[in-house]
């Protein structure tokens, strides 16, 4: 393990923790690096710090092929030859794919997944798997977030007691201790932006269908998507600009979009005080940029709540036994991962249940009517609840607080988890950002996000707004990897 404070790895000069992919390919294009530098870099970090944060699963031993054919191209993409961590519910024909279970173990995808495949075209370095909450966190009821039996449990590089959020836990500890330029996570209610918040990044949970899901271990194809996790918004907008389908190009940044918006301002008091007291210093950045802040309430909750859970179950088993079919393995069905779980007894140490498993083998069918009633209810209602929160207000977009402080891990205990920001977005399968916004718990030392979100395909609109928050309050600062805080 090295002795060199995490903050303080360099590439030619630059902190790790501070370029950005334009000032990468900018440094390349006049020749002070290059790829298979950045690559090293990136390698070096996850052999140093791994072990601390538990963050990589798996790591790609033809990456520096990959970069060195990088720099032999004369033609180049933004995101060629950037190093990139894959959530290990990625298909990978080349590296394992497990959804951190054993129950995988046994068998490799056939193909890559769509949007490895486009990260691939546009000359992307893989750098390898990054740990997840096992199954993407629809396993256990009352599960330790960041946790897997391939992976072991992720720690927050800011408070390495304190957890990295789920289900994409791997991908955002990765990236704020600068294991990855960037890594791509996945999200059906939270995976995305939870982990973001919580590890201090810029993230986007894109539009329902705006990334292919074909090769993605599933939840539910109803509100699954992938989506990338970066230091820098621009990052993350040239990231989705590689994985989307479509022309549109997100990272056109636009200095003045703020300047005569209204932003509704939706506070949640459950996500406690630092979280409301950085969503309100937040609010008076959007309001310099000239934006007008506009107090909402975002209707429907409670029912919504009542509704998304047993519409899941019933969506997990149908599509993850469609997945494992187009594996070679012994487990095909979800009654086969519930019976090698139960003979396995290294998947019982953090996630002593599967009760959501369980559960799911026995819901409704998706033929059934009342929850092919339930299912529509729940998506309209969660498509007008930001719909006409926006249309009554005259509003741009939406912004809360994404989290509370980092809780202390806690296999017995399982997860304090409170995010009722993701929940409109993930079930409308409408857009939601993530950007830095501040800190919180003892010692002000555990990060806050602020979620942006609005109506369908504003995904653009939404980074750029991000970019704008991001230019004006630079508040986001590289882990040290405190072992605890009082």
């Amino acid at each position: 393990m090295s002795d060199e404070p995490v903050a303080a790895a360099q590439i030619d000069g630059t902190a790790l923790d501070q370029l950005t992919i334009p000032e990468f390919q900018a440094k390349r294009g006049r020749g002070a690096t290059t790829s298979v530098a950045l690559t090293k870099a990136y390698l070096k970090r996850i052999n140093d710090l791994n072990p601390k944060l538990h963050a990589v699963i798996v790591v790609n031993d033809k990456a520096l092929d990959e970069a060195k054919a990088s720099d032999g191209r004369k033609r180049r993409s933004p995101m060629d030859g950037v190093p990139v961590l894959l959530k290990d519910n990625i298909d990978t024909a080349d590296l394992p794919t497990t959804a951190g279970s054993r129950a995988l173990n046994d068998s490799r995808p056939k193909k890559d997944a769509e949007l490895v495949r486009r990260l691939r075209a546009a000359g992307a370095v893989i750098l390898g798997k990054a740990n997840l909450s096992e199954w993407a966190n629809f396993r256990a009821a009352k599960p330790t977030s960041g946790w897997s039996a391939n992976g072991g449990l992720t720690a927050n590089p800011y408070v390495l007691d304190r957890n990295a959020c789920g289900s994409s836990s791997g991908s955002g500890a990765s990236v704020a201790a600068s294991l990855a330029q960037v890594a791509i996570g996945s999200e059906t209610d939270g995976s995305i932006v939870c982990p973001a918040g919580m590890n201090g990044l810029a993230a986007v949970k894109p539009s329902l269908g705006l990334v292919s899901g074909a090769g993605v271990v599933p939840i539910s194809a109803e509100q699954d998507t992938a989506g990338p996790m970066a230091r820098h918004v621009i990052d993350a907008a040239l990231t989705l600009n590689a994985i989307r389908g479509g022309t549109a190009d997100f990272a056109t940044a636009d200095a003045n979009v703020l300047r005569g918006a209204r932003i509704g301002v939706w506070r949640l008091p459950v996500v406690g005080e630092d979280a409301d007291r950085v969503l309100t210093e937040s609010v008076k950045v959007l309001e310099s940029l000239g934006a007008t802040a506009v107090p909402v309430e975002v209707p429907y909750q409670e029912r919504i709540g009542e509704l998304e859970f047993p519409a899941l179950l019933t969506e997990f088993r149908r599509d993850i036994n469609k997945y494992l079919a187009t594996r070679d393995g012994k487990n095909k069905t979800l009654a086969d991962l519930i019976e090698y779980n139960k003979n396995d007894r290294l998947e019982q140490t953090c996630f002593p249940g599967q009760e959501l498993f369980e559960q799911a083998e026995q819901a409704p069918r998706p033929d059934d009517p009342q929850y092919q009633k339930n299912r529509a209810e729940l998506t309209d209602l969660a498509k007008r609840s930001i719909d006409e929160t926006i249309e009554a207000n005259d509003l741009d977009a939406i912004v809360s607080p994404t989290n509370p402080p980092a809780w202390i891990s806690d296999c017995a205990r399982g997860d304090n988890d409170i995010i009722p920001s993701s929940t409109p977005a993930a079930v409308s399968g409408y857009p939601h950002v993530v950007v830095p916004a501040g800190f919180g718990g003892p010692q002000r030392a555990l990060p806050i996000g602020l979620s942006l979100f609005a109506g369908n395909f504003t995904d653009a609109k939404l980074l750029a707004i991000g970019a704008a928050f991001e230019h004006a309050h630079p508040v986001r600062k590289a882990p040290t990897l405190l072992p605890t805080v009082g």
